[in-house]
Parts: structure tokens; sequence; C-alpha cells
């Protein structure tokens, strides 16, 4: 498999959005403008040649939009490896080229977010630990900070406390996302629209800055919903999904 890196310069021409195959969509706008702020701060992105769900989104661990202490680490958004391209080895690739990357950068190791039962959206904790990855914080509510340090006695990254017992102080649902995910520049709206109609009070909190992200009252800022304080998931809501959670 080829791989190739998105940068500011070819960014308009490459394919980037996991499911989404029209450039038009405001989805793909929505996650290119997103990246584009990013690349200044660090961000890489690298994609197989071909279309499809084959790509590592990682960043220098200061300027991660998540509430963690992670000094001299490389955060890595999101690795996903689905449909056709799993079984391939291309996970393997992908974290591959990650690591000598921040080798090369003087960077003391990686981190990601899991949980310790695979949930949607987020690594594979059976993956990471087969890579040599280890559990080094966790949330109330599940979920956990991985890290893989290149050598043995690097100080281990944690969560802010504001993170640490995801919370809000504010009734029905409460939802705070970024622009990272590109399904949330069609969903969200759809969402507000549907909450709308069933008379439920719903509102969403679009977190467009580091600051905000790196001071949320969530370990997941990308995508986490509340309701009457408490965290609910991480999983991206259409109307259907909302619906259904209404109903419970």
């Amino acid at each position: 498999m080829e791989y190739i890196r998105v940068t500011k310069e070819n960014i308009e021409s490459e394919h980037i959005c996991c499911a989404i195959s029209n450039n038009n969509d405001v989805q793909v706008a929505s996650k290119k403008a997103w990246l584009s702020d990013r690349f200044a701060d660090g961000l890489v992105f690298l994609k197989s040649v071909e279309r499809g769900k084959c790509f590592i989104e990682y960043i220098p661990a200061e300027n991660a939009w998540n509430p963690i202490e992670a000094d001299g680490y490389m955060f890595i958004n999101c690795l996903w490896v689905s449909g056709s391209f799993k079984g391939h080895g291309y996970s393997n690739d992908l974290l591959g080229e990650c690591i000598a990357d921040s080798k090369s950068k003087g960077k003391t190791g990686l981190c990601i977010l899991s949980s310790l039962k695979k949930k949607p959206f987020l690594a594979d904790p059976k993956y990471l630990k087969y890579k040599g990855f280890e559990v080094c914080d966790e949330a109330d509510n599940g979920i956990q900070l991985w890290y893989l340090p290149f050598e043995k006695g690097e100080e281990k990254p944690c969560f802010k406390e504001c993170a640490k017992h995801p919370h809000i102080d504010e009734n029905g649902y409460v939802l705070y996302y970024t622009s990272q995910c590109p399904f949330n520049a069609k969903y969200v709206p759809i969402v507000e629209k549907t909450a709308e109609e069933q008379g439920v009070p719903f509102k969403a909190i679009h977190i467009t800055d580091k600051t905000a992200a790196q001071n949320a009252p969530t370990p997941i800022t990308n995508y986490a919903l509340f309701y009457d304080g408490k965290y609910l998931t991480n999983e991206q809501m259409n109307d259907k999904r909302f619906l259904k959670l209404l109903s419970r």
C-alpha cells in the first residue's frame, strides 16, 4: 500500500473524509477547514492513496484538542482502517509511520483515547495492548488514556482534572462537539431539529478553539453528549438514533 501525507498544499485535491466520497459535501468542507487550521500546530494526516477508511491523524499533545497533560508526547486523534482495508496490516503501517515520525521529532511517546471495551469511534483496546500501549489514566465514564513511551521511565500522560469526572451543571441534552469529525457538520443540525420537533431541551456547544477544547468537561471533545448533567455517549447521533435514545 502507498500512503500520502495531506498538507495545506494538496488538501483541496485529496480525498480525506472517512466514508464521504463527494468533495462538495458540507462534511468534507468542514473537516478540510479544521485540518487546514491545525497544520501549523504540527498535525499530520497520513492516508492510503486509495479512497476509503485507511488513515491516521496525529498532533503534538500540547496542541491536541483534548484536556490532557502529555508534554513531549504525540497524540493520535484517529487511527481508522476498515472495510476492505482490514486484515492487510495497514494499521501497523500507519502506526509505524507515526512512531518513526514522532521519534524523528524528538517525542517521548504516543498517547490515544480508548476504553476498557471497544466503543464506537475509539481505538480498539485489544489492538493497542497488542502494540505495547498501556492505560495511564481513566475518567469516571470509562474513557481511558493509553500511552506508548519510547523509553522506560517516561512520565505518564494524564487527563486534566476537568475531564476526570465528566459532569455538567445543565439540564436537558447538551452536546459538546468539534469539527474534527466531519459527520458533525451534517448531523448536529439534524439532531437539533429533531429535538425541537419533539419538544426536548437540547443545546449544542460547538468547540471552536484549542483552549476551550483543552478545558472541556469531557475527555472526548469531538462528540460528547450529556443528559441532565450526566455523560451519555460519544457515538454520533442521527435523527433515528436520537429518537431511539429518547424512547428509552
